[in-house]
């Protein structure tokens, strides 16, 4: 979460020095009876296609009562009270409407609000980022895959590019000491597979040996009876461990000297 977004009570109407209980803004039905902000969860859902790290984005619909209309957005919408039962669930069920998949990792990035972000109102919106395989979405009509990089110039819907922005940096920087691109592999894959995911997402080569052993005594992915054949040599193939938590490293990984 980050520090700007979170707020600190001064004590007026908390119960604390002001005589005021928590029934505060409550009305004679019970009901809050002060303006409540838009509330909405963003998913930032990457992926690994074309031998770079893309991330999924939605055309916003047309219309004058629309804000940003026909623009290009992160995945998300407004919290429904009868289906999430708490941020992760709707943040879970966006990314199944938008992606058509579950996603194997799901991690809460931080939180967004303001009076400006949004046309309608004052508006919070809780962001996430999905790490899910190449070959496991079925995309929705108004979705569509961009690679991230230099060339990425669209820009986004209400702040979704500091959203995203922060999601970027915050992968790369776990993927610098953490197993989470094995989330990005299929479902069968070689060690060099995994070792390229990782290149791709640090934007980095890293030294091939020193990656082997540290993945291998990690325990996190496991051999299967498959090999991969080819002109050369056949290759085992690998999957990640059922259930398996994402490992964390003690040091960095290096590139090559």
């Amino acid at each position: 979460m980050r520090g700007k977004d979170r707020t600190q009570g001064s004590g007026q109407g908390s119960g604390q020095g002001s005589g005021q209980g928590s029934g505060q803004g409550l009305g004679k039905s019970g009901h809050l009876d002060f303006p409540r902000p838009l509330t909405t969860v963003d998913v930032v859902i990457f992926a690994i296609l074309d031998d770079r790290l893309q991330v999924l984005l939605v055309q916003r619909p047309a219309g004058e009562d629309e804000p940003f209309p026909l623009s290009l957005a992160l995945p998300g919408g407004f919290v429904d009270v009868a289906k999430d039962r708490d941020l992760a669930a709707c943040a879970a069920r966006k990314l199944k409407e938008k992606s058509g998949v579950s996603s194997p990792y799901l991690e809460q990035l931080g939180s967004w609000g303001s009076a400006t972000r949004d046309p309608r109102g004052w508006s919070a919106t809780h962001a996430y980022f999905a790490l899910i395989p190449p070959d496991a979405s079925v995309l929705t009509s108004d979705a569509r895959w961009c690679p991230i990089g230099a060339g990425f110039k669209e820009k986004l819907a209400f702040d979704h590019g500091e959203i995203l922005a922060s999601a970027i940096q915050r992968l790369r920087n776990k993927v610098e000491y953490t197993s989470l691109p094995a989330y990005l592999m299929p479902a069968e894959f070689t060690l060099p597979d995994l070792q390229r995911v990782y290149e791709i997402v640090l934007d980095r080569p890293l030294e091939k040996s020193a990656f082997r052993t540290r993945i291998l005594s990690a325990d996190m992915i496991e051999p299967v009876a498959n090999m991969r054949r080819g002109p050369n040599r056949p290759a085992q193939l690998y999957r990640l461990r059922k259930g398996r938590d994402p490992v964390y490293f003690v040091r960095t990984f290096n590139p090559p000297e």
